[in-house]
């Protein structure tokens, strides 16, 4: 294994979507298409699966230095009620771009650090969200928080709103791996806001860890994990980290590459914590979740419902995604649009009364059927082409792509289908490589992805 890993960990994209960002057709993406197809999807999907939104809430009030995402840092809480009603703002837009009300089923608010906000200010956001929509059946309402700055209060208002479930970024309790990364939190903050979750009654609480940290030892992963499991969460990320400063500038750049452990010693990381979580009770699900049988995600990954898109894996799947707030991505299958990454643009852009979207991609034919494909293989590990609509013209030249990674043992490709065997479950990025048309028309100059192991 551990040849075929130094063989096969090169730059490679995550697959949150296809095509992938740096792969956007930008020059021929226009506002009003966006628009036009974000329309279609409504009208295909809306009544009979609902719609997912984003809500990204970008402040923290410090920098966490192996953070990836768009963040703006500050202790001036001021800044909360602005971007709030920003934030409805948008949304009223939207509504008033569709036909009838939306059917929510799922709602996610990320950043950044959602529990930087108020309790208070939160809710007021939510319940405007809610209250112009129509709730769905059984809906997946889910909210990343801070350990260190995530209340009782919180908790509760999120529950009373229909929230079940709840992510904790614990990373790693190791203190010099802490300090590395600037992210001191202590086991206890872990344990007091996932014993308050269970109080209240949150039926999926996720605990994030990341491997490849700096100065991360297989020690730290051990007890790290030692004390997650004392809690029991019901899922478990466990996030290759992406080290990416080219992109990410000084936020990346808080500690010297040198203290970063090599691809043999990260991909020992994973190993240990992966049968360690096997041994738990939980069930390893697409590349980096990992949850209990009685999870939601464990039940949609068995029953072939399970999903992936811009906030990861989810255990409903929705065809229209909408992205509110600073660099959200939203996704109506037949486009993307990306909302400006400045809380300057996007407040101006508001208040112009325009849609904040700077960005984005149509996607032709083509593009949907190796989206297609390239979705099964990151949920289910397998793909099949027996329709001859999910064909196209360079199906076999990606095929034979993937004769190597075949010989490797790491897939098994017949007449039809293809299946990623176990083995090639850590490699299913580099699988995916095969058939990224738009990746291989275009190799990059210059490295843009992490790496792929």
């Amino acid at each position: 294994m551990s040849d075929l890993i130094k063989k096969y960990n090169i730059p490679g994209p995550r697959y949150t979507s296809y095509p992938t960002v740096p792969y956007w057709d930008e020059e021929n993406f226009t506002v009003e298409g966006w628009i036009e197809t974000m329309q279609q999807s409504f009208t295909e999907s809306n009544q009979s699966e609902g719609i997912s939104l984003y809500l990204h809430m970008p402040y923290c009030e410090s920098l966490c230095t192996f953070c990836a995402c768009n963040k703006r840092i500050t202790k001036q809480h001021s800044v909360e009620e602005p971007y709030i009603e920003r934030m409805m703002k948008e949304w009223q837009m939207y509504l008033d771009l569709l036909p009838e009300k939306p059917v929510i089923k799922e709602l996610h608010l990320g950043g950044g650090t959602p529990s930087f906000f108020s309790p208070e200010n939160l809710q007021r956001l939510l319940e405007f969200i809610l209250g112009t929509s129509v709730v769905a059946e059984n809906p997946e309402y889910s909210f990343e928080g801070h350990p260190n700055n995530t209340t009782k209060e919180h908790l509760q208002m999120f529950y009373n709103l229909g929230f079940r479930r709840v992510s904790f970024g614990v990373q790693d309790f190791d203190l010099k791996v802490q300090k590395a990364i600037n992210r001191i939190q202590p086991f206890e903050n872990v344990k007091k806001v996932t014993e308050w979750s269970r109080e209240i009654g949150y039926t999926s609480i996720s605990h994030d860890l990341v491997f490849g940290l700096p100065f991360q030892k297989v020690k730290s992963i051990q007890d790290s994990i030692t004390k997650i499991q004392q809690l029991n969460p019901d899922r478990i990320a466990f996030y290759s980290y992406a080290h990416v400063p080219w992109i990410k500038g000084v936020g990346q750049r808080g500690f010297d590459e040198n203290d970063l452990p090599n691809g043999d010693e990260k991909r020992q990381l994973y190993d240990i914590g992966k049968q360690m979580l096997e041994d738990f009770g939980y069930h390893e699900i697409g590349m980096d979740h990992f949850a209990k049988e009685d999870d939601t995600l464990y039940q949609s990954l068995m029953n072939k419902t399970i999903h992936r898109n811009f906030m990861g894996y989810s255990s409903s799947k929705t065809q229209l995604m909408i992205g509110l707030g600073v660099s959200s991505i939203s996704d109506s299958w037949y486009s993307f649009a990306q909302n400006v990454k400045t809380v300057e643009e996007y407040n101006e852009k508001i208040d112009n009364n325009e849609l904040p979207v700077y960005r984005g991609h149509l996607l032709n034919q083509e593009d949907l059927i190796i989206r297609r494909h390239i979705l099964n293989l990151m949920c289910t590990l397998e793909t099949s082409w027996e329709d001859h609509t999910l064909q196209f013209p360079e199906l076999q030249d990606s095929l034979q792509r993937m004769e190597e990674l075949k010989n490797d043992g790491l897939l098994e490709i017949y007449e039809n289908k293809m299946i990623v065997k176990e083995e090639g479950r850590s490699f299913v990025r580099n699988i995916c490589m095969a058939l990224d048309l738009r990746m291989i028309r275009n190799k990059p100059e210059s490295r843009i992805f992490s790496m792929t192991i």
